[in-house]
């Protein structure tokens, strides 16, 4: 493939072979005509870029149905309120008297609405109708599309230019990450900023967490990789900071070149990752070793445990979940079933695998004798949620950032 960052030639490392859509949880009906492609991560040494080989068409991921909402997480409210804060105070501490922000994939509301309540202009930009509408519901101003160049240029044409342009969990999505850069160039202000917040590469390779690579996620970034995009683009990266969510994260901060000064936070940060080597290939090879290796003792964890008739259900229908359960090839006969709170993918069946989907209800009628955390980036969360499964003898399988049991 060519890098869609640099365009040099780039071959993927391994390949976690037939992978359907991590969020297409299918009803029997369905089953016959489920969508596969090739997951196969690409590592390019030309930008240091991390990406998939193939992405499906964005349509297969992100519609009226999509079954993601961040309203479910109370972890991840409070994130978000705490990121309106912060980018309340940058952008109000840059000067802006009356701010404009604008957040791209804004799902259900869940950080626009802070904006909403304080009376700050605001517009989310939302492709997928069921939590656009959502967030509606939240007093969010929104519109149903993809950002592009054309919608950029017509809403600052409508309402001025951005003083800030945010996204969390978002630009990994998108493919072609040089159109949202001529986009953001054409809706923000001399002085306005780009915002966005991802799972970090250095924490995904460092623990192992390959299931944050799924159809999603056409990228998983590092501030080498963020820095070379935008640079093309007359960006330049001012800011990295760190975040716990999504098992590690980075909040990265761009401004047009010279318009505002670097934070140290920028030069520590690619420091580290040169330490860590996340521009030479060899990591690489060691991250797939390592995958093979949390593969085979996760498999052989669950085939013992059923063989001692040890009753295993999931807790957490993630998206991240359909990597792990399709790559080490867990089926029905080695789950019973996963227990989600999102109403959306109850009763119907995982992708790929088709292990059914109970609602959190069926979890309690009838607790497992060990829960396979796929949602592992809550577990201080769930573990709190969840103290009388474990005081009355339940156990917890992780794979990461290795496989074990807890309880």
């Amino acid at each position: 493939m060519k890098c869609r960052i640099c365009g040099r030639e780039a071959q993927p490392f391994m390949s976690f072979g037939r992978m359907p859509i991590a969020n297409g949880f299918v009803t029997p009906g369905q089953f016959k005509d489920e969508y596969f492609f090739e997951l196969a991560p690409v590592f390019c040494e030309g930008c240091s870029g991390f990406q998939i080989l193939e992405q499906p068409a964005a349509q297969l991921m992100f519609h009226e149905n999509y079954a993601f909402f961040s309203r479910t997480s109370r972890r991840m409210a409070a994130h978000f309120a705490d990121f309106a804060r912060w980018l309340r105070g940058r952008v109000e501490g840059a000067g802006a008297s009356d701010p404009f922000v604008v957040e791209l994939g804004s799902n259900d509301g869940i950080m626009l609405e802070h904006f909403a309540k304080a009376g700050i202009r605001h517009l989310g930009v939302e492709p997928s109708a069921n939590v656009a509408a959502e967030a509606r519901r939240h007093g969010v101003d929104c519109v149903t599309e993809f950002f592009t160049p054309a919608l950029a240029g017509r809403i600052a044409a409508e309402r001025g230019r951005a003083d800030a342009i945010s996204a969390a969990n978002v630009m990994c999505h998108i493919p072609d990450l040089h159109d949202i850069a001529r986009a953001a160039d054409r809706l923000l202000g001399p002085r306005g900023i780009l915002v966005f917040e991802e799972p970090y590469l250095g924490d995904m390779i460092a623990k192992t967490s390959y299931d944050q690579i799924y159809d999603e996620h056409v990228y998983v970034f590092s501030a080498l990789s963020v820095s070379n995009l935008f640079e093309r683009h007359g960006f330049e990266l001012i800011d990295a900071l760190p975040q716990s969510t999504h098992g590690g994260s980075m909040r990265y901060v761009l401004a047009r070149k010279g318009a505002h000064a670097k934070a140290p936070a920028v030069a520590e940060v690619v420091a580290r990752e040169r330490a860590q080597g996340l521009h030479l290939p060899e990591t690489y090879a060691g991250f797939r070793r390592n995958c093979e290796r949390s593969k085979e003792q996760l498999l052989k964890l669950l085939r013992d445990l059923k063989a001692q008739g040890r009753r295993v259900a999931g807790y957490g229908a993630t998206s991240k979940s359909t990597t792990v359960i399709n790559y080490c090839g867990i089926d029905p006969s080695l789950i019973e079933f996963i227990s989600d709170t999102t109403p959306i993918k109850q009763g119907k069946f995982t992708p790929g695998a088709h292990i059914p989907v109970k609602p959190y209800e069926a979890f309690c009628a009838q607790p497992p004798d060990y829960a396979l955390l796929f949602a592992w980036n809550h577990s201080q969360e769930i573990f709190d949620k969840e103290k009388d499964f474990s005081d009355n003898g339940g156990k917890w399988i992780v794979y990461v950032p290795d496989v074990s049991v807890i309880g």
